[in-house]
């Protein structure tokens, strides 16, 4: 699955604690194909082999149910081919650049001599490659009937596929989701392309205009910016990265400044027209930009049209399939998962969403996602890290009055600046009680993501994470220092 931080939440769930690579080949089944052998009822049948269905397959085969997973491309979806472990690539090799052309500041001779293209991709088709081959093998050893081709939903317990009908006890949904554009702008794949383009792109523009300042916009201008190309990101909304902390959003601002990354904020797309030599878009205030491309970022929607899922009773909102906090649909034996739904587009997400399927299908006590609890990363540079909610909407859960919040500056920390990084962490607790937000900008934060969550979803107060010791020089102690001054005790840091 892609960035699925741009998406805004269905207001149906609960929003804080309150609440083509090589087919598998299909085995056989006492000598029969059971695919394609009519007689043959899986306990479950899942449409679609990315984040969420692979998962979902997995852990339900693990259980000892009998699985038939169908996908229409490649294992792994979109995360695994278009989405987060491709770009992550790109991400890196932009880094390595950055770190070539800076080594000076480390003492390090080093000459920088440009990007090779075709060498990025290598390094970034292996890395899926490899991958890809592990999740192929994982999936033939836990004795999954995978079936390559593209399936219909024809009844709420089978689903058709390359002339056969598929029958299963239960079936899950797990379609994804493809690039979204806007009415009348047409991606071409040359000029005005999407992030499936991006990833395949076998030139470095002179420059570009990146319509979209959330995850996907802001990665790719990182990357691109990197690889030495004039951004312009144009974005509807007041900040970069809407979704995270207002303060996460600025230092992220002024981070890209620094780094000559242009941005035009309230800036509203009106059109695009192409030039001799590439395109000129233009914004509702009269602004116009030339450049070599329009990379059009501005999220996701999802796979459904024509699946048969409205023709067999599954309620639907703007193509996304509804469900409740079990990911059940409003037909009992149907489920869905990932970007289908209107959850939080991550990968990791459709991962938890498919183990909860197949661990309630088995019979197993299913606990619902607290999605405010799942970790969100956006790996440019600087990274944005978060988990639990805003100040803002502590605010408007709690009352002004009720909510403390505290900022610590990354360059209190040795770690950080030894790398040259700059950035903050900033907490949001309810007054006199539990950290309810964890919001960090700064080189390689994402890494630090994974003790934030284990704090916001162990309900943590401040002292109890200040008696923890962190190791130090590391940009974890980042995250104890921080909390040791909110606790009231600060060390390397102003009372």
């Amino acid at each position: 699955m892609y960035f699925r931080h741009d998406w805004a939440p269905y207001k149906g769930f609960p929003t804080h604690r309150t609440a083509t690579g090589p087919a598998i080949r299909t085995p056989l089944h006492g000598g029969r194909d059971v695919a394609n052998d009519a007689s043959t009822v899986f306990d479950v049948v899942i449409l679609g082999g990315g984040s969420g269905g692979y998962a979902a397959a997995l852990r339900a085969a693990q259980l000892g149910l009998s699985v038939a997973l169908i996908e229409k491309g490649e294992l792994g979806g979109t995360c695994l081919h278009r989405g987060c472990i491709p770009t992550k690539a790109l991400l890196h090799a932009a880094e390595v650049a950055d770190e070539t052309r800076e080594a000076a500041d480390f003492g390090v001779l080093a000459t920088f001599q440009g990007i090779d293209i075709k060498g990025v991709h290598k390094y970034k088709d292996d890395v899926v490659s490899g991958l890809y081959k592990g999740l192929q093998g994982l999936v033939a050893s836990r004795k999954v009937h995978y079936i390559t081709g593209e399936g219909k939903l024809s009844s709420q317990t089978s689903v058709d596929v390359n002339g056969q009908r598929v029958e299963g006890r239960h079936i899950v949904l797990a379609t994804g989701s493809v690039p979204k554009s806007l009415p009348g702008l047409t991606i071409d794949g040359d000029r005005v392309i999407s992030s499936d383009h991006a990833l395949k792109l076998d030139r470095i523009p002179k420059s570009a205009v990146i319509l979209g300042g959330g995850v996907i916009g802001v990665e790719f201008a990182s990357v691109w910016k990197s690889f030495g190309v004039d951004v312009t990101i144009v974005e509807a909304l007041p900040h970069l990265a809407p979704l995270e902390d207002e303060n996460s959003s600025k230092l992220l601002e002024r981070a890209f400044r620094k780094r000559g990354i242009k941005f035009e904020l309230k800036a509203r797309f009106s059109g695009v027209e192409y030039t001799q030599d590439g395109v000129r878009v233009s914004t509702e205030n009269g602004k116009q930009i030339d450049a070599d491309l329009l990379l059009v970022a501005i999220g996701r929607g999802p796979v459904s049209a024509g699946l048969g899922y409205e023709e067999n009773g599954v309620a639907t909102d703007r193509g996304y399939v509804l469900v409740d906090e079990y990911m059940r649909t409003n037909v009992p034996t149907i489920s869905a998962v990932g970007d289908l739904v209107p959850t939080l587009q991550l990968a990791h997400v459709g991962f938890a969403e498919g183990i909860l399927v197949a661990e309630r299908l088995a019979g197993l006590k299913a606990v619902p996602i607290d999605y405010d609890g799942v970790p969100r990363v956006t790996y440019c540079n600087p990274e944005v890290a978060s988990v639990g909610i805003t100040e803002a909407k502590a605010v408007e859960l709690y009352g002004k009055d009720k909510v403390v919040t505290l900022k610590y500056n990354l360059a209190g920390n040795g770690k950080s600046k030894i790398l040259k990084t700059a950035g903050e962490i900033k907490l949001v607790q309810v007054k006199d009680g539990a950290v309810v937000g964890v919001h960090m900008v700064g080189a390689r934060m994402g890494e630090q993501v994974g003790e934030a969550q284990l704090i916001y979803n162990w309900e943590a107060l401040p002292a109890e994470v200040a008696q923890l010791i962190h190791a130090h020089p590391s940009q974890s102690e980042a995250l104890g220092e921080a909390h040791l001054a909110l606790a009231g005790k600060p060390l390397h840091a102003h009372d």
